[in-house]
């Protein structure tokens, strides 16, 4: 483990050394590519360099206990041993864990499709609270979240809106996202007072680059229309819409949120190019009858993963069965700890 930690190191340092070079930083697509492999390392180099640390303090307190005539020192370096032993053990599974194979998809950036399920208007307005704490969680972690495509629902909140996560190892924290989100609580528009439980499903795509899967012209239908939504926008008033028809498959895409067709057509190449991806490796993962059992993101889109019960003021992962209080500040995009408890959850799963 240890050779394979001083390699890690030494290309650490070799990347970190290459981004300080003139010609890299103005490099800006090999200069996002080695920060995204640099920070990938970090986690490694730190912990590892924090354990040879402890290691040194270790042998340093091991001479004392030999050499010291001082009865009281010798009894402290052995009390402090042991403490820095113990944690010593703990960063060593810790580092065991991250040296694990990654999925290659976790550098990925994101597409991101929530849709409302069950409960009419309040489905809507549950699946623009899990907008709204994706995109509060991106811009906690410095990622940037575009809109590709939206569609509103009457009284706020979203019938479907799909938005893309450009940043450092996107897809490695929200890919536990994947699947169906239940809340419980009391609507607005309840007279009465009455629990209510609505659905919403998430599904989370990692981006897919052109050389990954190439689009055929002859494989797909492009039709063009007028957007839809609120009245007096400019995006409404051309034929700016673009819907994508991919007919071995039939997956459509549909975007109207740009004024350019342009971009409208872009975009929804785009979304179509990654839900494709996902096709193909779920059908590889079939043939090889390899389910994914040892994750526990990238999950089916039929699962339900998670519910938001708000008068116990709980949220629950099913997955691994953990809750957690404080809904308010969670759907505010504080997820960290629901994601790195799933994500230590699947390392535990595939040692």
């Amino acid at each position: 483990m240890r050779q394979e930690l001083e390699k890690i190191k030494k290309e650490y340092n070799e990347i970190t050394n290459e981004l300080s070079k003139a010609e890299i930083i103005l490099d800006l697509q090999k200069f996002k590519k080695l920060s995204k492999k640099q920070s990938a390392l970090k986690e490694i180099v730190d912990k590892y360099e924090n354990f040879l640390k402890i290691e040194k303090s270790i042998l340093e307190n091991s001479e004392m206990i030999k050499n010291e005539n001082d009865e009281e020192l010798i009894i402290m370096a052995r009390e402090e041993n042991e403490k820095l032993l113990e944690n010593k053990n703990k960063i060593e599974d810790e580092i065991k864990l991250l040296l694990i194979p990654k999925d290659p998809k976790d550098e990925k950036d994101i597409i991101v499709e929530i849709r409302a399920g069950a409960g009419g208007d309040e489905a809507g307005l549950f699946a623009g609270n899990l907008f709204r704490m994706y995109a509060k969680f991106a811009e906690n972690q410095n990622w940037k979240t575009v809109i590709l495509n939206s569609n509103k629902s009457s009284i706020g909140g979203f019938k479907e809106i799909i938005f893309e996560i450009n940043g450092t190892d996107v897809y490695s924290k929200m890919k536990y996202e994947s699947g169906v989100h239940r809340v419980q609580r009391i609507p607005k528009t309840e007279k009465q007072g009455r629990v209510h439980t609505s659905t919403a499903t998430v599904a989370v795509l990692p981006q897919a680059e052109e050389i990954e899967l190439k689009i055929k012209d002859e494989e797909i239908r492009i039709d063009i229309f007028r957007s839809s939504g609120p009245g007096g926008q400019s995006v409404n008033t051309t034929d700016s819409a673009v819907r994508i028809t991919h007919l071995p498959t039939g997956i459509t895409v549909s975007c109207q949120d740009e004024k350019s067709q342009l971009k409208n057509k872009t975009k929804a190449l785009q979304i179509l190019r990654s839900r494709l991806l996902v096709v193909k490796e779920e059908k590889k993962a079939r043939e090889e009858k390899d389910a994914r059992s040892s994750q526990i993101g990238t999950g089916d889109r039929s699962e339900k993963i998670r519910t938001y019960n708000f008068p116990q003021d709980r949220i629950t992962d099913h997955r691994i069965k953990k809750s957690w209080h404080e809904i308010e500040s969670i759907l505010e995009g504080n997820l960290d700890g629901v994601i790195n408890s799933l994500s230590q959850a699947e390392r535990e799963m595939r040692k």
